[in-house]
């Protein structure tokens, strides 16, 4: 039996920068806030927790006077900075650059289209980290769309009129393939919608590279945090590719039985999962 661990899996760019800060914060001082979990990954989670990275929540921000809060990759919408300056703490900005340009691109369409009537819609997960922080950026007025059949229902209903000025943003680590189907779907009723493609291009290189390296795979072993959205769409493709495929979040979840003497295994994972963590699940297997 051959274990391959795919070189292109861990960590993006965006958390990778994220947890290296906390990391060099807490080599000098014994606590630190991370305002969200840090990364959708609870090992990763576990292990800076020991460090001294200490979760927390909006609600908590008034009770840190005087301490030093960190915010993840995802980014933030305007109001948080507001309310962390109320509740005097310091900050620690770890917005992914990408994401970090992605807001300001939503702000200034937002501003050029609201007076017009027009919309901004966001494809991506409603309720997410990065999401909410893209909506805040047009206060609150943003159309979310999770999915072809999502927009399908919005055009329907006339959440989203087609004869005004549209503008199609996504959340970073969305399926490149499905972006575009939107829109296509769009520009049928409305030539003029402007599509702004803004996956991250670590992310869609990545879809395109996963699927080559399931492909070679006789069974693929898929690692990633519960809670993580991406890893939950890359796993999909991988098993799209190869019906063989396992998504744990750690070696004690292999199943048994699944592996053949001639078997050549794949491991990978999502943007979230670090190289740590694969490494540790190909010496379990």
């Amino acid at each position: 039996m051959r274990i391959l661990i795919d070189s292109g899996s861990g960590c993006c760019n965006g958390v990778g920068r994220a947890i290296s800060t906390a990391e060099s914060y807490l080599a000098d001082h014994s606590e630190l806030f991370s305002l969200g979990a840090i990364v959708h990954n609870d090992a990763e989670i576990q292990r800076l927790a020991a460090l001294g990275l200490r979760t927390v929540g909006y609600a908590d921000l008034p009770g840190l006077r005087g301490s030093t809060v960190l915010i993840r990759a995802h980014g933030e919408p305007p109001s948080t900075y507001e309310l962390a300056k109320e509740a005097g703490v310091s900050l620690i900005d770890c917005t992914c650059p990408v994401v970090l340009a992605l807001q300001r691109k939503i702000a200034a369409k937002y501003a050029e289209l609201s007076p017009v009537g027009g919309t901004v819609l966001i494809f991506g997960k409603r309720g997410h980290a990065e999401v909410n922080g893209l909506v805040g950026q047009t206060e609150g007025h943003a159309v979310v769309v999770e999915s072809m059949a999502d927009l399908e229902e919005k055009l329907s209903s006339g959440a989203i009129s087609p004869a005004h000025p549209l503008a199609l943003f996504s959340q970073t680590t969305k399926d490149p393939e499905e972006f575009a189907a939107l829109a296509a779907k769009l520009r049928k009723d409305n030539p003029d919608v402007e599509v702004f493609d803004t996956i991250c291009r670590h992310v869609s290189s990545r879809h395109r590279a996963l699927r080559e390296f399931a492909a070679t795979c006789t069974v693929v072993v898929f690692v990633c945090g519960r809670e993580s959205s991406n890893g939950k769409v890359l796993f999909e493709l991988c098993r799209s590719v190869n019906p063989r495929s396992y998504k744990i979040e750690s070696a004690d979840e292999l199943p048994a039985g699944i592996f053949r003497p001639d078997d050549i295994v794949g491991i990978c994972g999502a943007t979230s999962t670090t190289r740590w963590q694969l490494e540790k699940v190909a010496a379990s297997i």
